[in-house]
């Protein structure tokens, strides 16, 4: 079945789907495929943020390509980085995912598309969903050049793209390092199906994320 959002993109508000899921708890954008891919071989890494780090750890451990999917803290020092001081929004971390992949079946360009489709709105600043603050900002960490050259260009295609009413959000952040989250965050959809929170606002990603890349959807949840 076709995912259809009722809702114009940049729009606030529920969006539903003609799915027996019936009721998603937030829009789906239709991000456009990127122009630019990055020429990259073996297993690569690749850090993400997009609001509360439960989700978009849950979107990619289904994400075929993908070996690994681990929530954590970037952007500020290691004294700070534990979910109680970063949740203060003081601390200039953000919850991010840092993703291991293999190209050769999931290219970098192609995880930029599946966080502003499924993932993270790239229109708001600090906040996703019910999270505001700064430690829930949308941004991209290269890791190399490569990586570099593809978020540059592709933040310039999203621009530029007509499918957001409002400018894109997105920070690109130079790495300074990941701190891996306690082990209460860790594949926490996977351990906590009947969270509130994770039926509201995360698996209606995931399942977002099999109805929109079939191609690359993976049942079974990795952990990272």
């Amino acid at each position: 079945m076709q995912l259809k959002s009722l809702f114009a993109a940049g729009a606030l508000g529920l969006a539903v789907f003609a799915t027996p899921h019936a009721v998603m708890a937030e829009e789906v954008f239709d991000a456009p495929v990127a122009t630019r891919q990055a020429n990259e071989t073996g297993l690569q890494t690749a850090i993400f943020a997009g609001g509360c780090f439960w989700g978009i750890e849950a979107i990619f451990s289904h994400t075929r390509g993908v070996t690994s999917a681990v929530s954590g803290y970037h952007g500020g020092t290691a004294s700070t980085a534990t979910y109680r001081q970063v949740s203060s929004g003081a601390t200039r971390h953000a919850e991010v995912v840092r993703v291991t992949y293999d190209p050769s079946v999931v290219r970098y360009d192609q995880l930029l598309q599946i966080l502003f489709s499924v993932g993270a709105d790239p229109t708001l600043l600090n906040e996703q969903g019910p999270d505001h603050g700064p430690q829930y900002r949308s941004a991209i960490v290269p890791m190399n050049g490569e990586q570099r050259a593809v978020a540059e260009a592709y933040l310039r295609q999203m621009g530029s793209s007509g499918v957001w009413r409002r400018p894109i959000a997105v920070a690109i952040e130079d790495y300074q390092q990941f701190y891996e989250a306690e082990a209460s965050h860790q594949d926490f959809l996977l351990r906590n199906p009947n969270s509130a929170y994770i039926r509201r606002w995360d698996q209606p990603k995931v399942e977002a994320l099999e109805e929109n890349f079939p191609s690359l959807w993976r049942a079974r949840f990795r952990t990272g």
